[in-house]
């Protein structure tokens, strides 16, 4: 019943920014939490950061300072600002919806940091 749109992704030199946005759509019957996950060739999808309990956040260690998570329209949204990019950044991100009996996937966004 909730499909998840992320977009905002690219290609971005390092040092850059890009802001990342998720749109929510679907019946929304219950309280949920929200995030960003990210996933390298190669490598296992992490956690980016995530939004909580209402407005509590949490980011991965290696994105601290540098990306900032948000939400509104009662959470029917989602961002993610990402300042100071590294190549190291460069993945598909994806949103998630954290329900009480289920987990919602959006079909991911390509982020690139490279000159």
């Amino acid at each position: 019943q909730v499909t998840l749109v992320e977009s905002g992704g690219g290609l971005v030199q390092p040092g850059g920014s890009l802001r990342l946005s998720c749109a929510a759509s679907g019946i929304i019957s219950s309280a949920y939490n929200m995030g960003w996950y990210r996933q390298a060739p190669g490598k296992r999808r992490e956690l980016v950061a995530r939004i909580f309990d209402g407005s509590n956040t949490h980011y991965a260690d290696s994105v601290k300072g540098r990306f900032t998570i948000s939400s509104v329209n009662a959470k029917n949204g989602i961002y993610l600002q990402m300042n100071s990019l590294k190549p190291g950044d460069t993945a598909i991100y994806f949103c998630n919806a954290d329900f009480p009996t289920h987990d919602y996937w959006g079909q991911g966004t390509q982020v690139t940091v490279s000159s």
